[in-house]
């Protein structure tokens, strides 16, 4: 006989790991114990030597579907004389790691179940099992068992005891374990009135949708708001209210079959769709369908997700119809979670509310991707993907908070050799949506039992996230380059250290020369960088509102690129500007008064954007850049030209002779896709081009694209063409490109930078 003790970290909690280790061993004749420790699962293990690496080889391949195993340990124990194999309570001593699974869609079994007639949770809205179910949003502390939870308060009746308590059964230490009998309960209220005496609420909020009505709805980590997809009325009247001009909403389907009526989907695109994540992904819209033109005017993409919770699935089945599934929120502010917030917030915006009485411990929004150049691409990591950790190279030496971006704000806190992102945040620019980044970050902090002694931030000093920063004590402060971040968040995805030339392109971001960058090539290690090439630098007259009045972008493009006398008289967009902001805008740039200089890609987007497309304004960030995206002309392969200032420091790509180019077209009649494209395989070819020379000084370092801007598939796939034949090229997978991707950059850096690892 023989003896192991085995340390199992990662995601083991919540997921049916310890019945699976239980049955395992029994099965093999194995002896001991599992229980649950604050960072993992501790097995002790008694055996023949034979049987004992059996049973550790099994650990290894074939876990749970939900367990992600990160590290496994052995060492050996002095046999002991055992009768069986038990699983113990939870220890909750020691240091504490994350080991909590997102939240998991339904299963198979459980949607099965919930659609029988026959069977006793047929119907039943909190349906779910070890291999399903709410995780992460219902968490109130580690190790993950139910008195750690928001349904501590519901005491499980004899049938749901006698599964919880069966190892044999799918439902052993099912923490959320619930039916109709002892479970959390559904119940309909009209807004401005009290809870309604419905017998049947899910079938009222139905009806109240199928009628044209806006529902606020009770899921996993906040409310919904929701609507029928296929009425153009309703649909307006969301917008409406909730203050949305145009930006696209997400479309919720009851299954697959639905999913393929509305959009082209490809295999990966389905498998995403299918994914225990559930996220929204990004496909394209198929003509012709039931969708209302109103769910997304400006692009053929639409956000598609199905249900990942049996309530989302029973009311798709009543209604009968695709739906809208919004956060439920004002814009800009954060996701409402409970009903007394949704009562006040959600007042004059939905027409009825659909509760339920499980609690929801921590907000957590649906999250996007996409599949560019044929693999997914997390655009938003938020519900189903956090808190899975990442797993870094080296450990880092005291824990780090890192503050995220100001848009698309998403906090990391690494610690030890595991990095958490938080849930999305979104963009922090109202009082709420910081209280919300501060009850986030202090949850995760409680939960993993961690004091931030570094505290990584943006140099931007206007950004909410750098004000909360600064204003936390008992950490030592670390301000971050943005597009620094950038990089090194690519880098950590893969586990690469450096060097590597970083191509970060983005809207804007602050530099370190008081002017803000956005098209920047970058030489990176993790401590340092070196700011090899960007783009020549447009003027933003009137500072932040030509963000919005993009015609100011494009007005100062023209500037730039013929001498101060821009042709006005032979371009369509500025007949649709009036004449006094013309003036003003010009007096700015003559005058140099209030028009910054901006580097970044995402600028020229929407400059060269509004010039094509006769758009003079965008009503949400990024809109321009998506619609030109979208009007190129797959079949125009040619470009304009462009030139390199290699003598510069650091050396600048000029689009001036490409600007000159562009009106001749727009004067000559040249159509706008055509236009779109030569524009877009422009900047590609001129990144490419540039990296390609730098990368001849530098040597053949791995290429890293990173940045909001990379979002953009038609531009991303291009220049990886173009170098991956010569040189490693990275790409973000599941941490977002974006800004809600940078935090893990910004923990990285400042560990770095802080030299503690001696």
């Amino acid at each position: 006989m023989a003896g192991i003790r085995v340390e199992i970290r990662g995601t083991v909690q919540g997921v049916g790991f310890r019945p699976w280790v239980a049955r395992l061993a029994r099965g093999l004749g194995v002896t001991g114990s599992v229980r649950n420790d604050a960072r993992g699962v501790i097995v002790e293990a008694f055996a023949t030597e034979k049987d004992l690496q059996l049973f550790l080889q099994q650990l290894r391949v074939d876990a749970p579907p939900a367990a992600r195993i990160v590290s496994l340990r052995s060492t050996a124990l002095e046999p002991e004389t055992r009768t069986e194999f038990v699983i113990e309570l939870s220890e909750k001593r020691g240091p504490k790691a994350l080991s909590i699974p997102p939240d998991l869609a339904t299963c198979e079994q459980c949607e099965a179940e919930v659609l029988d007639p026959a069977n006793r949770r047929y119907g039943y809205a909190f349906t779910n099992c070890t291999s399903c179910g709410p995780r992460f949003t219902i968490a109130t502390g580690i190790p993950y068992d139910r008195a750690q939870t928001t349904m501590a308060s519901f005491e499980m009746c004899r049938a749901c005891e006698s599964e919880y308590t069966n190892v044999e059964d799918r439902r052993f230490h099912a923490q959320p374990n619930a039916c109709p009998e002892c479970g959390p309960s559904l119940a309909f209220a009209m807004l401005g009135e009290g809870v309604a005496l419905s017998s049947n609420p899910l079938g009222a909020t139905a009806e109240l949708l199928k009628a044209g009505g806006v529902a606020g709805i009770k899921g996993l980590g906040g409310f919904h708001l929701a609507c029928d997809a296929s009425d153009p009325v309703a649909v307006e009247l969301l917008r409406e209210r909730k203050r949305r001009d145009q930006k696209p909403f997400a479309v919720m389907v009851r299954d697959l079959g639905a999913a393929r009526e509305l959009a082209k989907l490809s295999e990966e695109e389905e498998a995403l769709l299918l994914s225990p994540e559930r996220p929204i992904v990004l496909v394209e819209r198929r003509k012709g369908t039931s969708i209302a033109p109103e769910v997304s005017p400006d692009t053929p993409l639409i956000g598609l997700f199905l249900p990942y919770t049996p309530l989302h699935r029973l009311l798709l089945e009543a209604v009968g119809r695709p739906l809208v599934m919004t956060s439920a929120n004002v814009s800009d502010e954060p996701i409402c979670k409970d009903e007394e917030e949704a009562r006040r917030r959600l007042e004059g915006i939905a027409d009825a509310l659909l509760l339920h009485d499980r609690d929801i411990a921590m907000r957590c929004d649906d999250s996007v991707v996409r599949v560019i150049a044929g693999a997914p691409t997390v655009m938003r990591r938020s519900r189903g993907f956090v808190p899975r950790p990442f797993m870094l190279r080296s450990p880092v030496a005291r824990p780090v908070l890192a503050c995220g971006a100001h848009l698309k704000n998403t906090f990391c806190i690494a610690v030890g050799d595991s990095a958490y992102f938080g849930p999305h945040i979104g963009d922090l620019e109202t009082v709420a949506a910081l209280e919300f980044f501060e009850e986030a970050v202090a949850r995760m902090e409680t939960i993993l039992s961690v004091q931030p002694e570094v505290i990584a931030h943006d140099l931007h000093p206007g950004y909410l996230s750098t004000r909360y920063a600064l204003a936390r004590s008992g950490a030592e402060l670390v301000g971050v380059q943005h597009h620094h971040a950038h990089v090194v968040s690519a880098m950590a995805e893969r586990g690469i250290v450096g060097p590597v030339l970083g191509l970060a392109f983005d809207g804007t971001g602050a530099g370190i020369d008081g002017t803000s960058w956005g098209g920047e090539f970058l030489l990176c290690f993790h401590d340092r960088f070196e700011r090899l090439g960007t783009f020549r630098p447009i003027r933003l007259a009137g500072g932040n509102v030509a963000m919005r009045e993009v015609w100011r972008i494009a007005y100062a493009l023209l500037h730039d690129a013929f001498d101060g006398e821009p042709p006005l008289e032979d371009l369509p967009l500025f007949k649709k500007v009036p004449l006094d902001a013309l003036r003003l805008v010009n007096q700015m740039l003559e005058r140099d008064l209030n028009a910054p200089r901006a580097h970044g890609v995402g600028r020229y987007f929407d400059a060269f954007g509004a010039l094509g497309l006769e758009r003079p304004v965008s009503s949400y960030e990024g809109q321009i850049a998506v619609s030109w995206d979208f009007a190129a002309d797959s079949e125009t392969l040619d470009s304009y030209p462009f030139e390199i200032d290699g003598a510069a420091t650091p050396a600048q790509i000029d689009l001036r002779p490409s600007v000159r180019a562009l009106v001749n077209d727009i004067v000559e009649g040249t159509p706008p896709g055509a236009i779109s494209a030569r524009f877009h395989r422009t900047v590609a070819r001129a990144s490419a081009g540039l990296a390609e020379t730098l990368l001849q000084e530098i040597g053949p370092v791995p290429v890293a694209l990173t940045g909001g801007v990379f979002q953009n598939a038609r531009l991303c796939s291009d220049i990886e063409l173009q170098l991956s034949s010569k040189y490693e090229v990275l790409r973000h997978r599941e941490v977002p490109p974006g800004d809600g991707g940078i935090a893990i950059g910004q923990a990285l850096i400042a560990d770095a930078f802080l030299g503690d690892k001696g």
